[in-house]
């Protein structure tokens, strides 16, 4: 195993860079496709992504996309963080694909996966109103009738579920046993009749409570086994986690290089305030923290193609909490750096605090991923 990309992994890189530089390279380009900032998506841009082939890098061919590894969609994701690519919807649509690409049937697995390699947007649903860091106390329930199944109950903090055409529904359908059982997954058209989603007004985050009243699904948009969905939402975790971790790095990546052109161009006392210890030092311990995290990220997307069966929790939250706390101090320094500049919309280093605030929070806290480190060590 190498951490040195191949020369096809190079031109990945660059080609997404040189896509960006062209179509959303300056700040005019990005507002004009995000309504004035409001929105974190454009579906202009995810059509032309996918007309290159960028989001089906880790999909099947059968499904559309080209057959790659995580690790190249990896590399796609840390990119499309690092040069503010307008599709931020790709990250939950990706990791989401992955799960069916696992347990769904193959006409759902065609519908959903071919849908997302085109630009689409995909959704999970898992979190409730009194179920977030502890998942496995959800309360929606997914009650067994002829044909199907009748769910009713609330979702909350929906990424894309405004924008996805398919919600992966994680629901309980059986109240006997423990918490984690009687878990399952669903594959839930969002047009379907008795499902109401309404957004929630955050800050740089496109989030969704969903409602679901007396909802019928079919039976065959069973995603996996009845009851066993807690294993699968675990089997999952490798890539989530890895997939957060690429596009934090990549914001981390963005956060230090608009510092150090500040921090080189901002003259004081007649010279860069790069200059002066207190400033070159904060770099240097940045530009050391990034390497470790590039290292990191890279070494387990690799592990992950190449042991796809293996379960790596130790690792993969370690990605996560690792690369999502650096992309938020990354962010800070910067806009202690370049004092109230930091602050104004046109540098954007506001924006991008907000945006790595987050990623220490969805797909699971960096306080549970303490834990979960923790109790790999048998704590």
């Amino acid at each position: 195993m190498s951490l040195q990309l191949t020369e096809e992994q190079q031109a990945l890189v660059q080609t997404v860079r040189d896509f960006a530089a062209r179509e959303c390279g300056t700040r005019e380009q990005r507002l004009a496709l995000t309504d004035q900032g409001r929105k974190t998506s454009s579906p202009e841009i995810g059509a032309k992504l996918a007309d290159l082939g960028f989001l089906g890098l880790s999909i099947p061919e059968e499904y559309g996309g080209s057959g790659g590894g995580l690790f190249d969609a990896c590399l796609f994701v840390e990119e499309l963080s690092y040069t503010r690519i307008p599709f931020a919807s790709y990250l939950v649509s990706l990791i989401v694909a992955h799960s069916y690409l696992k347990f769904a049937p193959e006409d759902i697995k065609h519908e959903v996966l071919g849908r997302v390699v085109a630009g689409g947007t995909t959704a999970v649903a898992m979190s409730e109103p009194g179920s977030g860091s502890d998942v496995a106390s959800l309360t929606c329930k997914a009650e067994k009738v002829d044909g199907g199944f009748r769910i009713n109950g609330q979702k909350t903090w929906i990424s894309n579920g405004h924008t996805a055409d398919h919600i992966l529904l994680v629901a309980r359908t059986s109240d006997s046993g423990a918490k984690h059982q009687g878990i399952t997954m669903l594959s839930v058209p969002s047009s379907t009749p008795g499902v109401e989603i309404h957004p929630i007004a955050t800050l740089g985050a496109e989030v969704n409570d969903v409602f679901f009243t007396d909802a019928f699904v079919p039976e065959e948009r069973l995603v996996g086994v009845e009851g066993q969905g807690w294993s699968q939402l675990i089997a999952g975790l490798n890539i989530e986690r890895v997939i957060i971790g690429a596009g934090a790095l990549g914001q981390a990546r963005r956060a230090f290089d608009d510092t150090l052109v500040y921090v080189k161009d901002r003259h004081q006392f007649g010279k860069p305030i790069g200059s002066f210890q207190a400033l070159s030092q904060r770099i240097a311990d940045l530009a050391t923290e990034i390497e470790v995290t590039r290292l990191l990220v890279h070494d387990v997307a690799q592990r992950v193609d190449e042991n796809p069966d293996t379960l790596l929790p130790r690792e993969a939250s370690m990605v996560k909490l690792k690369a999502t706390e650096l992309a938020k101090h990354a962010a800070l320094e910067g806009i202690q750096m370049m004092g109230g500049m930091g602050y104004t919309k046109e540098a954007g280093m506001e924006e991008m605090l907000r945006h790595t605030v987050v990623g220490t929070i969805v797909g699971g806290t960096s306080e549970i991923q303490r834990d979960i480190i923790a109790k790999t060590f048998g704590l």
